[in-house]
Order: C-alpha cells, then structure tokens, then sequence
C-alpha cells in the first residue's frame, strides 16, 4: 500500500474510532472527546501499522482539520473536531455564537434527493450531535470544513430569527458552525432565509 492509500486508511479509521464509534470498541473517550494515541494504535484495525508520528502526519496534512492533538501529563491524546454521535462527548471547545453579524453566513450543504424532506420537516441532525453549516459555499478559499464540495443544494438560515427563537449555534476549532437543532434534533423551515440549488452544468437556481 502506498504512503498516500495508508493515511486515507488511517484518517478514515481515526474519524470512524472518534466520532462513532470509540465506546462499542471499548476505547477510554473523556467528555472532551479525547483518546490517548496509544489506544487508538493498540486498536485491532491499527496495530502494529501505524505509529505516532504517523498520526501526527495525517493530523497536520488533514485539509478539513478534522483532528486535534494535545498532550496531558505526558500522554498524547486526539479528538475529533465536529462530526460526533457519541453522546457522552459534551464538552467539545465549542464557541457559541451570540450575534448573528459574527458570521457571514450559516449554510448547510445537502443534495437534491433530499431537498423534498428538507422543505417539508426542516434540517435534522439525524443520528450525530449536531446539524452541520459552513459560513460560505464549498467554492470559496476560506472554507475548510462544513460542507461537501459535491453539494448541490445551500440552505440558508435566518440566524438573527434562529437565535431569537433559542435555538443554539456553535463554531468548533476548524470552523464549522454547528447546532443541535431543537428539543427533536430538528431546525425547522421557518428558520430558512433561502435555498440555493446547484445544477451539476455549474447554474445556480433559487
């Protein structure tokens, strides 16, 4: 396997351990959503493939910062920036957002086969923690993580009437702007400012 295949293997196993799946494989995950590297390598996907500095590369290379490492009395440790459905991770260092002028935008990126269901009963945040946004289009430089350059569907929220009403926003440490929808999960379509739809020749259609 090439170096290159190798940390795609590795990202996508450290995302899949960290976001979902770290309590049913027994991994020690704390409220921050932190694991020391040694058990993540100890893993039987992982073991005796890959080393620290391995990890390491594949944080520091990762274009969406998907991962951040941290030492604590001595012990390595990695988490997952956004993405999570474990519900023990709590205490993610989430920034809330108070006034709606403090982002640009707050997009949610999404695809045609799901944009009836999205008009019909709103953004859920499904089986993870929270619903997803980015503050511009996948397009755009400054973006880095939050929304998938495939997109073919922007919906826009009124963030100014969201936040009135009570429900919560969030940027996380990569910048993705996150909320956990109301008590159901649930940002409903009366908190949609517009929908942008993206056809695959390149035109954009409101």
């Amino acid at each position: 396997m090439s170096k290159a295949r190798s940390d795609v293997v590795l990202s996508k196993t450290l995302s899949w351990l960290l976001r979902h799946a770290a309590a049913k494989e027994g991994l020690s995950l704390d409220s921050e959503g932190f694991i020391p590297v040694t058990e993540i390598l100890n893993h039987r996907q992982l073991k005796g493939k890959y080393t620290l500095d391995d990890v390491r590369r594949v944080v520091a290379n990762n274009d969406k910062q998907r991962f951040f490492l941290r030492e604590k009395q001595g012990v390595v440790e990695i988490r997952a920036n956004q993405g999570h459905s474990l519900k023990s991770v709590q205490d993610l260092e989430l920034v809330p957002v108070a006034d709606p002028s403090e982002v640009s935008n707050v997009i949610h990126g999404t695809y045609l086969r799901n944009l009836d269901a999205i008009k019909s009963t709103g953004l859920s945040r499904m089986n993870r923690n929270h619903v997803h946004f980015s503050y511009d289009l996948p397009n755009s430089k400054t973006v880095i993580s939050g929304i998938r350059s495939s997109a073919e569907v922007f919906v826009y929220i009124d963030l100014a009437k969201a936040l009135s009403e009570g429900l919560k926003f969030y940027k996380s440490a990569n910048g993705v702007i996150l909320s956990p929808g109301d008590e159901n999960g649930i940002i409903e379509p009366k908190y949609f400012q517009k929908i942008e739809t993206r056809w695959l020749q390149g035109g954009t259609s409101k």
